[in-house]
Protein backbone atom coordinates (compact mmCIF):
# COMPACT_ATOMS: atom_id res chain seq x y z
CA UNK A 1 0.00 0.00 0.00
CA UNK A 2 1.48 3.32 -0.99
CA UNK A 3 1.45 6.35 1.29
CA UNK A 4 -1.30 8.92 1.01
CA UNK A 5 -1.32 12.60 1.84
CA UNK A 6 -2.84 13.37 5.23
CA UNK A 7 -3.21 16.28 7.60
CA UNK A 8 0.05 15.20 9.24
CA UNK A 9 2.07 15.20 6.01
CA UNK A 10 4.15 18.25 5.16
CA UNK A 11 3.16 19.57 1.74
CA UNK A 12 5.39 22.55 1.01
CA UNK A 13 8.26 24.80 2.05
CA UNK A 14 8.91 28.37 1.01
CA UNK A 15 11.90 30.39 2.25
CA UNK A 16 13.20 33.86 1.55
CA UNK A 17 16.66 35.04 2.65
CA UNK A 18 17.15 32.27 5.20
CA UNK A 19 20.74 31.05 5.83
CA UNK A 20 22.13 29.93 2.44
CA UNK A 21 18.90 30.57 0.53
CA UNK A 22 17.68 33.73 -1.13
CA UNK A 23 14.53 32.15 -2.58
CA UNK A 24 13.36 28.56 -2.55
CA UNK A 25 9.92 26.99 -3.05
CA UNK A 26 9.39 23.24 -2.74
CA UNK A 27 6.34 21.02 -3.22
CA UNK A 28 6.90 18.02 -0.97
CA UNK A 29 5.99 14.38 -1.51
CA UNK A 30 3.79 12.61 1.07
CA UNK A 31 6.13 9.63 0.63
CA UNK A 32 9.92 9.81 0.37
CA UNK A 33 11.77 13.09 -0.26
CA UNK A 34 15.44 12.70 -1.26
CA UNK A 35 17.68 15.78 -1.25
CA UNK A 36 20.98 15.72 -3.12
CA UNK A 37 23.49 18.38 -4.10
CA UNK A 38 27.02 19.57 -3.58
CA UNK A 39 28.21 20.58 -0.13
CA UNK A 40 26.85 23.92 1.16
CA UNK A 41 23.66 23.79 -0.90
CA UNK A 42 21.42 23.67 2.18
CA UNK A 43 20.20 20.07 2.34
CA UNK A 44 20.51 19.76 6.12
CA UNK A 45 19.00 23.21 6.62
CA UNK A 46 15.86 22.12 4.77
CA UNK A 47 15.50 19.04 6.97
CA UNK A 48 15.94 21.11 10.13
CA UNK A 49 13.45 23.76 9.02
CA UNK A 50 10.82 21.12 8.41
CA UNK A 51 11.62 19.14 11.54
CA UNK A 52 11.32 22.22 13.76
CA UNK A 53 7.89 22.96 12.28
CA UNK A 54 6.68 19.39 12.82
CA UNK A 55 8.06 19.07 16.35
CA UNK A 56 6.32 22.15 17.77
CA UNK A 57 2.94 20.53 17.11
CA UNK A 58 3.80 18.32 20.10
CA UNK A 59 5.44 20.90 22.36
CA UNK A 60 3.56 24.05 21.24
CA UNK A 61 6.82 26.00 21.52
CA UNK A 62 7.20 29.14 19.38
CA UNK A 63 8.55 28.18 15.95
CA UNK A 64 11.33 30.76 16.05
CA UNK A 65 12.48 29.50 19.47
CA UNK A 66 12.70 25.97 18.12
CA UNK A 67 14.67 27.20 15.09
CA UNK A 68 17.23 28.80 17.39
CA UNK A 69 17.61 25.62 19.47
CA UNK A 70 17.93 23.45 16.35
CA UNK A 71 20.27 25.68 14.29
CA UNK A 72 22.23 27.17 17.23
CA UNK A 73 23.23 30.55 15.73
CA UNK A 74 25.99 32.38 17.60
CA UNK A 75 24.71 33.96 20.81
CA UNK A 76 21.33 32.30 20.17
CA UNK A 77 20.52 35.33 18.00
CA UNK A 78 17.69 34.56 15.59
CA UNK A 79 18.80 37.35 13.25
CA UNK A 80 21.99 35.44 12.42
CA UNK A 81 19.84 32.98 10.45
CA UNK A 82 19.06 35.72 7.94
CA UNK A 83 20.89 35.33 4.63
CA UNK A 84 24.14 37.32 4.83
CA UNK A 85 24.31 40.38 2.59
CA UNK A 86 25.13 44.07 2.87
CA UNK A 87 22.74 46.15 4.93
CA UNK A 88 19.78 45.03 6.99
CA UNK A 89 18.07 41.81 6.08
CA UNK A 90 14.81 40.01 6.72
CA UNK A 91 14.06 36.29 6.43
CA UNK A 92 10.74 34.50 6.04
CA UNK A 93 9.78 30.83 6.23
CA UNK A 94 6.48 29.16 5.38
CA UNK A 95 5.73 25.47 5.94
CA UNK A 96 2.50 23.94 4.71
CA UNK A 97 0.38 20.88 5.35
CA UNK A 98 -3.20 20.03 4.50
CA UNK A 99 -5.45 22.68 6.00
CA UNK A 100 -2.73 24.71 7.74
CA UNK A 101 0.30 26.88 7.10
CA UNK A 102 2.92 28.09 9.55
CA UNK A 103 4.82 31.26 8.67
CA UNK A 104 7.57 33.15 10.43
CA UNK A 105 9.55 36.27 9.59
CA UNK A 106 12.39 38.00 11.42
CA UNK A 107 15.17 40.48 10.73
CA UNK A 108 18.81 41.10 11.62
CA UNK A 109 17.83 43.89 14.02
CA UNK A 110 18.25 42.68 17.60
CA UNK A 111 15.33 44.78 18.85
CA UNK A 112 13.00 43.51 16.13
CA UNK A 113 10.57 40.82 17.32
CA UNK A 114 9.80 37.84 15.06
CA UNK A 115 6.33 37.57 13.56
CA UNK A 116 4.69 34.13 13.48
CA UNK A 117 1.26 33.39 12.04
CA UNK A 118 -0.87 30.27 11.73
CA UNK A 119 0.55 28.72 14.91
CA UNK A 120 -2.87 27.95 16.45
CA UNK A 121 -4.19 26.03 13.44
CA UNK A 122 -0.77 24.43 12.94
CA UNK A 123 -0.77 22.98 16.45
CA UNK A 124 -4.27 21.52 16.26
CA UNK A 125 -2.99 18.26 14.78
CA UNK A 126 0.05 16.67 16.43
CA UNK A 127 2.82 15.36 14.20
CA UNK A 128 4.91 12.49 15.53
CA UNK A 129 8.41 13.04 14.13
CA UNK A 130 12.03 12.13 14.67
CA UNK A 131 15.30 13.54 13.31
CA UNK A 132 18.33 11.26 12.93
CA UNK A 133 21.48 13.40 12.55
CA UNK A 134 24.72 12.36 10.88
CA UNK A 135 26.40 11.86 14.24
CA UNK A 136 25.09 8.90 16.23
CA UNK A 137 24.18 9.91 19.80
CA UNK A 138 22.72 6.91 21.65
CA UNK A 139 26.17 5.76 22.77
CA UNK A 140 26.51 9.13 24.55
CA UNK A 141 23.06 9.17 26.09
CA UNK A 142 23.75 8.40 29.79
CA UNK A 143 23.62 11.73 31.59
CA UNK A 144 23.17 13.74 28.39
CA UNK A 145 19.50 14.62 28.95
CA UNK A 146 20.02 15.90 32.51
CA UNK A 147 23.07 17.88 31.41
CA UNK A 148 21.18 19.37 28.45
CA UNK A 149 18.25 20.41 30.65
CA UNK A 150 20.36 22.00 33.39
CA UNK A 151 23.26 23.59 31.49
CA UNK A 152 23.72 25.69 28.39
CA UNK A 153 25.65 23.29 26.16
CA UNK A 154 26.29 23.85 22.46
CA UNK A 155 24.37 20.86 21.08
CA UNK A 156 21.54 21.16 18.61
CA UNK A 157 18.26 20.15 20.22
CA UNK A 158 17.82 17.41 17.61
CA UNK A 159 20.21 15.27 19.70
CA UNK A 160 18.18 15.70 22.87
CA UNK A 161 14.93 15.05 21.01
CA UNK A 162 16.32 11.87 19.44
CA UNK A 163 17.44 10.39 22.76
CA UNK A 164 14.00 11.09 24.22
CA UNK A 165 12.28 9.30 21.30
CA UNK A 166 14.66 6.36 21.51
CA UNK A 167 14.01 6.04 25.25
CA UNK A 168 10.29 5.44 24.79
CA UNK A 169 9.28 1.99 26.07
CA UNK A 170 7.93 -0.58 23.67
CA UNK A 171 4.23 -0.37 22.85
CA UNK A 172 2.16 -2.64 25.04
CA UNK A 173 1.01 -5.82 23.39
CA UNK A 174 2.23 -7.64 20.28
CA UNK A 175 3.18 -5.79 17.08
CA UNK A 176 0.65 -5.85 14.29
CA UNK A 177 1.66 -7.91 11.25
CA UNK A 178 2.77 -4.97 9.08
CA UNK A 179 4.90 -3.32 11.75
CA UNK A 180 6.41 -6.69 12.69
CA UNK A 181 7.36 -7.37 9.06
CA UNK A 182 8.97 -3.93 8.81
CA UNK A 183 10.80 -4.40 12.10
CA UNK A 184 12.11 -7.77 10.91
CA UNK A 185 13.65 -6.16 7.80
CA UNK A 186 15.77 -3.85 9.94
CA UNK A 187 16.42 -6.44 12.66
CA UNK A 188 17.78 -8.85 10.03
CA UNK A 189 20.29 -6.24 8.82
CA UNK A 190 21.16 -5.23 12.40
CA UNK A 191 21.33 -8.86 13.60
CA UNK A 192 19.96 -7.95 17.01
CA UNK A 193 17.52 -6.00 19.13
CA UNK A 194 18.09 -2.83 21.15
CA UNK A 195 17.37 -2.41 24.85
CA UNK A 196 17.89 0.47 27.29
CA UNK A 197 18.50 0.16 31.03
CA UNK A 198 17.37 2.43 33.86
CA UNK A 199 20.52 4.54 33.63
CA UNK A 200 19.72 5.42 30.01
CA UNK A 201 22.45 3.25 28.50
CA UNK A 202 21.59 1.49 25.24
CA UNK A 203 22.60 -2.10 24.47
CA UNK A 204 22.47 -4.44 21.50
CA UNK A 205 21.38 -8.00 22.14
CA UNK A 206 22.41 -10.41 19.41
CA UNK A 207 19.72 -12.57 17.81
CA UNK A 208 22.27 -14.89 16.18
CA UNK A 209 24.40 -17.63 17.65
CA UNK A 210 24.08 -19.43 20.96
CA UNK A 211 25.53 -16.81 23.28
CA UNK A 212 22.97 -14.00 22.63
CA UNK A 213 25.61 -11.44 23.52
CA UNK A 214 24.63 -8.11 25.09
CA UNK A 215 26.93 -5.30 23.99
CA UNK A 216 26.81 -1.64 24.98
CA UNK A 217 26.27 0.80 22.10
CA UNK A 218 29.64 2.48 22.66
CA UNK A 219 31.36 -0.73 21.52
CA UNK A 220 29.33 -1.18 18.33
CA UNK A 221 30.34 0.09 14.91
CA UNK A 222 28.60 3.39 14.25
CA UNK A 223 26.83 2.10 11.15
CA UNK A 224 25.31 -0.73 13.18
CA UNK A 225 24.19 1.75 15.84
CA UNK A 226 22.11 3.58 13.24
CA UNK A 227 20.43 0.39 12.12
CA UNK A 228 19.75 -0.44 15.76
CA UNK A 229 18.24 2.99 16.28
CA UNK A 230 15.93 2.57 13.30
CA UNK A 231 14.86 -0.82 14.66
CA UNK A 232 14.15 0.70 18.06
CA UNK A 233 12.05 3.57 16.65
CA UNK A 234 9.88 1.07 14.77
CA UNK A 235 9.61 -1.17 17.83
CA UNK A 236 8.49 1.59 20.22
CA UNK A 237 5.98 3.06 17.74
CA UNK A 238 7.76 6.36 17.06
CA UNK A 239 7.78 5.44 13.38
CA UNK A 240 4.21 4.46 12.58
CA UNK A 241 1.47 5.55 10.19
CA UNK A 242 1.20 9.34 10.08
CA UNK A 243 4.66 10.01 11.53
CA UNK A 244 7.58 11.77 9.84
CA UNK A 245 11.21 10.62 9.64
CA UNK A 246 14.06 13.03 8.94
CA UNK A 247 17.42 11.33 8.34
CA UNK A 248 20.59 13.22 7.45
CA UNK A 249 23.02 11.04 5.45
CA UNK A 250 21.68 7.57 6.30
CA UNK A 251 24.71 6.12 4.51
CA UNK A 252 27.21 7.66 6.94
CA UNK A 253 29.53 4.98 8.43
CA UNK A 254 27.48 2.28 6.72
CA UNK A 255 29.07 -0.33 4.46
CA UNK A 256 27.57 -0.07 0.94
CA UNK A 257 26.37 -3.67 1.13
CA UNK A 258 23.97 -2.62 3.92
CA UNK A 259 22.56 0.42 2.10
CA UNK A 260 20.06 -1.71 0.21
CA UNK A 261 18.38 -2.89 3.41
CA UNK A 262 18.16 0.69 4.69
CA UNK A 263 16.52 1.88 1.46
CA UNK A 264 14.21 -1.14 1.54
CA UNK A 265 13.14 -0.15 5.07
CA UNK A 266 12.59 3.49 4.06
CA UNK A 267 10.38 2.44 1.15
CA UNK A 268 8.42 0.11 3.40
CA UNK A 269 7.95 2.92 5.93
CA UNK A 270 6.58 5.09 3.13
CA UNK A 271 4.21 2.32 2.07
CA UNK A 272 2.89 2.19 5.62
CA UNK A 273 2.16 5.91 5.73
CA UNK A 274 5.38 7.37 7.16
CA UNK A 275 6.62 10.52 5.39
CA UNK A 276 10.39 10.38 4.89
CA UNK A 277 12.98 13.11 4.31
CA UNK A 278 16.63 12.25 3.71
CA UNK A 279 19.72 14.15 2.58
CA UNK A 280 22.40 12.06 0.93
CA UNK A 281 25.76 12.16 -0.86
CA UNK A 282 25.66 8.47 -1.75
CA UNK A 283 25.40 7.02 -5.25
CA UNK A 284 24.47 3.68 -3.66
CA UNK A 285 21.48 5.26 -1.90
CA UNK A 286 20.22 6.85 -5.12
CA UNK A 287 20.62 3.68 -7.17
CA UNK A 288 18.99 1.51 -4.50
CA UNK A 289 15.94 3.80 -4.66
CA UNK A 290 16.05 3.64 -8.46
CA UNK A 291 16.18 -0.17 -8.47
CA UNK A 292 13.75 -0.85 -5.62
CA UNK A 293 11.00 1.72 -6.21
CA UNK A 294 7.60 0.41 -7.28
CA UNK A 295 5.11 2.19 -9.52
CA UNK A 296 2.83 2.84 -6.53
CA UNK A 297 5.61 4.40 -4.42
CA UNK A 298 5.82 8.16 -4.00
CA UNK A 299 9.46 9.22 -4.19
CA UNK A 300 10.63 12.69 -5.17
CA UNK A 301 14.27 13.61 -5.79
CA UNK A 302 15.30 17.23 -5.15
CA UNK A 303 18.56 18.36 -6.74
CA UNK A 304 19.96 21.49 -5.07
CA UNK A 305 22.52 23.51 -7.02
CA UNK A 306 23.94 27.01 -7.34
CA UNK A 307 22.89 29.13 -10.29
CA UNK A 308 26.12 29.83 -12.20
CA UNK A 309 25.13 33.43 -12.93
CA UNK A 310 23.61 34.57 -9.63
CA UNK A 311 25.21 32.12 -7.18
CA UNK A 312 21.78 31.54 -5.62
CA UNK A 313 20.74 28.04 -4.57
CA UNK A 314 17.96 26.59 -6.69
CA UNK A 315 16.18 23.23 -6.79
CA UNK A 316 14.88 20.89 -9.46
CA UNK A 317 12.43 18.13 -8.51
CA UNK A 318 11.65 14.87 -10.30
CA UNK A 319 10.04 11.52 -9.55
CA UNK A 320 12.56 9.63 -11.72
CA UNK A 321 16.20 8.97 -10.90
CA UNK A 322 17.11 9.16 -14.60
CA UNK A 323 15.68 12.69 -14.79
CA UNK A 324 17.66 14.17 -11.89
CA UNK A 325 19.35 17.27 -13.27
CA UNK A 326 21.90 18.30 -12.27
CA UNK A 327 23.02 15.09 -10.58
CA UNK A 328 26.21 15.91 -8.66
CA UNK A 329 26.39 12.37 -7.24
CA UNK A 330 25.89 10.60 -10.57
CA UNK A 331 28.33 12.91 -12.34
CA UNK A 332 31.05 12.24 -9.74
CA UNK A 333 30.50 8.48 -10.02
CA UNK A 334 30.67 8.55 -13.83
CA UNK A 335 33.85 10.62 -13.69
CA UNK A 336 35.45 7.95 -11.50
CA UNK A 337 34.26 5.24 -13.89
CA UNK A 338 35.64 7.08 -16.94
CA UNK A 339 39.02 7.61 -15.27
CA UNK A 340 39.16 3.96 -14.30
CA UNK A 341 38.43 2.90 -17.89
CA UNK A 342 41.02 5.35 -19.19
CA UNK A 343 43.66 3.87 -16.88
CA UNK A 344 42.71 0.33 -17.94
CA UNK A 345 43.19 1.34 -21.57
CA UNK A 346 46.62 2.74 -20.82
CA UNK A 347 45.52 6.35 -20.83
CA UNK A 348 43.65 6.08 -24.15
CA UNK A 349 39.98 6.90 -24.48
CA UNK A 350 37.92 5.62 -27.33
Amino acid sequence: MCSQASSTALTGLSVRDFTAFTKLDLELSPGVNVFIGANATGKTHILKLLYAAADITRTHDPYTDKLVRVFLPSGRQLGRLVHRKQGRGKASVAVGRSGAQLTASFSTLKRSLPVVSGAKEWGNKKMECVYIPVKEMLSNSPGFLSLHESHSIHFSEVYRDLILRASYPAIRGPMDAKRKALHNIVKKAFKGVVTVDQSGEFYSKSTEGKTKRKIEFSLLAEGHRKLGLLSLLIQNGTLSRGSILFWDEPEANLNPNMVGEVVRALLELQREGVQVFIATHSYAVLKEFDLRVKESDEVTFFSLFRNKETGDIEACATNSYLEIEPNAIGDAFMDLYDRDVERALGGRRK
